[in-house]
């Protein structure tokens, strides 16, 4: 028997040993991501009033309003065009022809209207326009009839793994200073072609009786970007616009009255999910507030839909939704916790290169991990590096009147790898099938500032380590 000093000397030794080996057992990281050292003042975004210039009416009888466009078809030749008249319904029909031609065509399309508590909306136009040429630059006109307005457009490229093209990210926009701030910014970015929406546009509902003038607000506010470029629209738990105590019964009402998406061009049965091909990208988006559960239309459509993806063709798989999986704020933390149960394996096995979630009111972007071998007996119930999972990038901060996220969960989770509570919006410009350059840029004292950015390599073509972590 050895002497009490050496057994306590042993047994330290011991346990020592193995904590390692419990430590070592699950794959970690060596150094855990960043949080901002940038302080935002914390408190409430306000409003715009009502009589600025950012909602003005346009002048003239019955004059065209809240003018947008997204995709019209599932390969980027299409066009949706859409526009309120507050007057009378007046003229359902667009003009449009190719820059330096002569020759213009027209085509006919719908109006609708709708009534929400003691709200009755406009007459709101649909026009899909189809068959148009890539890469071109159209002008087109509604109004006509009485106060015609001409706008323009540019065909996306035709799709090809090497073809480079150029996102723009915006999220939770809603109507105040803050809003304004990253619209205006993102227009100053001259790389933007096409905004990936993620949900939650005019926040109607937050106003007394889900105000409703606050969509047409929210229409004439962001019409000086989206009637020339595509928003693609993803719909928000503030698009749901239900509240029973004011006897409404038809949730996302006002939404799919006045954005209407391209859904059936890619076998959807629901305008909330869908997915479409533009340039080198494929974009699926998803619905985080219909039912996503096993043998569910939506639970259908994606398992079929993945497997149609073709990476020579469209080397950048992007997937768009409102709740995010991986989020490491204390607001809305784990909300999207089932559907990501329900997907990420699928994710991971068709080597999905990004992730826009918004929702939470701040930045965040993650490593590439996974949890998806947590089977709730297991315990490994930790996201691990995986590289073929995707990046999650969380850009709920556009501005909106709740105002930001500052509470965040201690210590920083080590899938985290950067996170600000800061408004802005991202740039994900796709250089070919092997590279994108991504930048997220601050609202930063009237500036737009580059807070953070890292290369994506294609999990596809160049499936290589692009964390700036190294692991254990």
């Amino acid at each position: 028997m050895g002497s009490p000093v050496v057994m306590g000397l042993m047994k330290l030794i011991v346990f020592g040993v193995l904590g390692l080996l419990v430590f070592l057992d699950v794959p970690s990281f060596c150094n855990g991501g960043s949080t901002s050292s940038f302080i935002r003042k914390d408190e409430k975004a306000v409003d715009l009033p009502l009589d600025s210039d950012v909602f003005r009416v346009p002048p003239g009888y019955n004059a065209p309003q809240q003018v947008h466009i997204t995709q019209g078809d599932h390969v980027g030749k299409g066009v949706i065009i859409s526009w309120v008249t507050m007057d009378e319904p007046g003229s359902n029909m667009v003009l449009y022809w190719r820059s330096k031609s002569k020759q213009k065509f027209q085509k006919k399309g719908t109006v609708t209207s709708y009534k929400f508590y003691n709200y009755t909306s406009g007459y709101i136009h649909h026009c899909t326009i189809k068959h148009l040429e890539y890469d071109t630059l159209y002008f087109y006109e509604v109004g006509i009839g009485h106060t015609p307005r001409q706008f323009w457009f540019r065909t996306p490229p035709s799709i090809g793994p090497d073809v480079p093209y150029t996102f723009g990210l915006i999220g939770d926009l809603g109507q105040s200073f803050d809003s304004n701030w990253t619209l205006s910014h993102y227009e100053s970015n001259p790389n933007g072609q096409t905004v990936l929406f993620v949900g939650d546009l005019s926040y109607a509902d937050t106003y007394p009786f889900h105000d409703n003038v606050r969509w047409d607000t929210w229409g004439r506010f962001v019409e000086r970007s989206a009637a020339y470029q595509p928003w693609i629209w993803t719909a928000g738990n503030h698009e749901i616009d239900f509240d029973p105590e004011i006897g409404e019964t038809v949730p996302f009402k006002p939404y799919t009255h006045r954005y209407h998406v391209p859904y059936k061009a890619s076998e959807s049965t629901s305008p909330f999910w869908y997915s479409i091909k533009r340039a080198s990208a494929y974009i699926i988006v998803l619905a985080s507030y219909s039912a996503y559960g096993k043998y569910t239309p939506q639970y259908f459509w994606l398992e079929s839909e993945l497997p149609k993806v073709n990476r020579s063709e469209t080397p950048w798989l992007i997937v768009l939704m409102h709740s995010p999986w991986y989020n490491s704020y204390n607001y809305h933390y784990m909300e999207g916790e089932t559907m990501r149960v329900m997907y990420e394996a699928w994710f991971v096995k068709y080597k999905v290169d990004v992730v826009f979630a918004g929702h939470v009111h701040a930045y965040e972007r993650s490593e590439r991990v996974s949890n998806i071998a947590y089977n709730i007996v297991n315990a490994k119930c930790s996201p691990v590096p995986d590289e073929s999972a995707p990046v999650y990038i969380t850009i709920g901060d556009g501005g909106n009147l709740e105002g930001l996220a500052t509470n965040m969960t201690e210590p920083q989770p080590h899938y985290s790898a950067y996170r600000e509570a800061s408004f802005g919006h991202a740039i994900f410009y796709i250089k070919n099938r092997t590279h994108a350059y991504y930048s997220w840029h601050r609202n930063q004292d009237g500036d737009a500032v580059v807070a953070d950015s890292m290369w994506f390599y294609n999990r596809y073509w160049n499936p290589l380590n692009e964390s700036t972590k190294s692991y254990s």
